[in-house]
């Protein structure tokens, strides 16, 4: 089955996200990300009562802007992934915080960044 895709949102206080199931949107924010989960599958499920589909975490495809990637994600340094990927620090942080929109080529430089460290690190071993 093909997930369902969610957007979501760093807000001012917590996060939003909105998902299109058929003709329908589904809105909801969250103080954070596993409360915005929670809320959400309950507004998806609550909409999909009558076709009697029920969704699950795993169902879900979700989409970030930068700023709630990072802020998600805290793990991930900014300045380590900037000088990784031949990035202007300060120019990587404006990104970050919404005060730039990168391009198309700036954000797939910055995606694959963060692919590439998922990819090294399914492939540590630790002894």
């Amino acid at each position: 089955m093909k997930k369902l895709v969610i957007r979501v949102l760093k807000e001012d206080q917590g996060y939003s996200a909105q998902a299109q199931i058929k003709e329908d949107m589904v809105f909801t924010d969250g103080e954070d990300i596993a409360e915005l989960q929670t809320n959400l599958l309950e507004a998806i499920n609550l909409n999909s009562e009558e076709s009697g589909k029920t969704y699950s975490i795993n169902d879900l495809k979700f989409e970030y802007d930068l700023e709630s990637f990072f802020n998600f994600y805290k793990v991930i340094n900014a300045k380590a992934l900037s000088e990784r990927i031949g990035m202007n620090q300060s120019l990587l942080a404006q990104y970050i915080k919404g005060i730039k929109n990168p391009s198309s080529k700036q954000l797939k430089r910055i995606i694959k960044g963060v692919q590439d460290i998922g990819k090294e690190l399914t492939e540590v071993e630790l002894s």
